[in-house]
């Protein structure tokens, strides 16, 4: 019996090895996320929608800030808008999204370690 045999289905299933493009858009993708007013504006969002006043008490920053970072993720397709009324609500797009924010940010948390101790470099 080869080793072969003893892969789950799973394992089997998962491509090769990304291609240039697909390398590309993930370098693109974590450079969206590598801004702290974005990153937490997808993390508020994956508990639910929310419109610009929400979304501003939430991250602490100033609503022209929070506009600004709102439109550049919905021009790059991470959050969608819908008009309620007057007031435009936002949500993410993607439900891995919101597990790959939630596994940053639980990765920078595990790093931090005890309040007042020095965060641990990056391996």
């Amino acid at each position: 019996m080869s080793a072969r045999m003893h892969l789950s289905p799973a394992q089997a299933s998962h491509p090769q090895e990304p291609g240039s493009r697909t390398y590309e858009a993930a370098a693109e993708l974590l450079a969206l996320l590598a801004d702290r007013t974005r990153l937490a504006l997808l993390h508020t969002l994956a508990a639910g929608e929310a419109d610009v006043a929400s979304l501003t008490g939430a991250v602490g920053a100033a609503r022209p800030a929070v506009s600004q970072h709102l439109a550049r993720l919905r021009m790059s397709g991470l959050v969608t808008a819908r008009k309620e009324g007057r007031r435009v609500v936002y949500a993410l797009t993607d439900v891995h999204l919101e597990r790959l924010v939630a596994e940053a940010l639980d990765t920078a948390g595990r790093r931090q370690g005890p309040p007042g101790a020095p965060a641990a470099p990056w391996p």
